[in-house]
């Protein structure tokens, strides 16, 4: 009799005209899903930068000498640690898009230099104190250690 009571509620709510919202409080749950939160989307969008950063970190190692690799792997491993961190924070309701390793968007150019390495350090570090002012503490702080990490990075390959 529950079932049927519950399985009966959205047909009986859209002959008297009401939508479920009229008859609860809180968000509609015959809507469909609620939008992503702008700080979901903010930390999709990050998830997908370090995912490209990684590939140009990858692409890099390309022909490097071997003292040179060693450092880029250095580097290459704090990436990969910056990108478990902010995939933790990142919590979706099922079905939800998820950023994709595709979809970083261009692919990294088959040769990398250090400049342009150095170059998406820096346009990194940039884009994320940027966006400290727009997302919640927690967040902020993850961010901004990753810039902060990342400036150290234009050092080390400087």
């Amino acid at each position: 009799m529950l079932a049927a009571s519950a399985a009966a509620l959205p047909a009986l709510l859209a002959t008297a005209g009401c939508r479920s919202s009229d008859a609860f409080a809180g968000p509609d749950p015959l809507a469909g899903r609620p939008a992503l939160s702008p700080d979901v989307i903010t930390l999709q969008e990050v998830i997908t930068a370090e995912r490209a950063m990684i590939a140009l970190y990858q692409a890099a190692m390309n022909g490097e000498p071997a003292s040179q690799v060693r450092v880029l792997e250095g580097l290459l491993a704090q990436h990969r640690q910056h990108l478990a961190q902010l995939q933790a924070r990142l919590v979706l309701p099922a079905a939800s898009p998820t950023p994709s390793a595709s979809a970083s968007g261009s692919a990294a150019p088959a040769r990398v230099t250090i400049a342009q390495l150095r170059a998406a350090e820096r346009a990194s570090a940039t884009d994320l104190v940027r966006r400290l002012a727009t997302v919640p503490p927690a967040l902020a702080q993850l961010f901004a250690s990753i810039a902060a990490s990342d400036a150290t990075h234009v050092v080390a390959l400087g």
